[in-house]
Formats: C-alpha cells, sequence, structure tokens
C-alpha cells in the first residue's frame, strides 16, 4: 500500500511539474503575442504615415513648385509648342518654316 501511495504521490508531483510547466510556457507565448501585436501596430503606423508622405510629395503643385523652382523650369508659350501628327510637324514655329521652304 505504501508503494501505491509513493507511485501516486510521484504522479501527482509530475502532474503538478507539468502544470507548471505550461502555465509558465503559456505565459511566454502570450507575452510574445502581445509583443508582436504592439509591433504589427507600430507598422502599420509607421506604413500610413509613409504613405502620406508619399502622397504629398507626388502631389503636382509640389512637383510644379519643384520643377519651377529648383530645375528653373517654364512653361512654353504657344510660340514654342510644336504639334505632331504622324511624324510631321502640322503646328508651331518650325511648321512655318517647313512651309516656307515648300
Amino acid at each position: 500500500m505504501s508503494r501505491l501511495c509513493l507511485v501516486i504521490a510521484c504522479l501527482l508531483m509530475l502532474s503538478a511539474l507539468s502544470l507548471v510547466t505550461a502555465r509558465y510556457q503559456s505565459r511566454l507565448l502570450f507575452v510574445s503575442s502581445e509583443r508582436m501585436a504592439a509591433k504589427t501596430q507600430e507598422l502599420d503606423v509607421e506604413w500610413r504615415r509613409l504613405q502620406l508622405e508619399r502622397a504629398e510629395l507626388a502631389r503636382n503643385a509640389r512637383v510644379d513648385q519643384l520643377a519651377r523652382q529648383e530645375l528653373e523650369m517654364v512653361v512654353p508659350t504657344p510660340a514654342q509648342t510644336v504639334y505632331m501628327k504622324k511624324g510631321h510637324i502640322v503646328s508651331g514655329p518650325k511648321a512655318l518654316m517647313q512651309g516656307e521652304e515648300q
């Protein structure tokens, strides 16, 4: 009978140790899961910020402003504009020159 009690006590101890180990691992996994969720949220906020920044940088007004200020570009006048149709100049300063040659 004492052997049976000893075996049962050992099994009970092993069961208790496995329960403690399982709960500890469960807590570790929960903490890891929470960290990953926080990191996911942080990356999502960063992604949205970058999307807004990209949209701001690609805005037409900003591109136009940079072209005028940094590259010193200007909108061409109608006299500088050349229109082509099927590889031939149809209007603009060069069309006038070609018309004079013919």
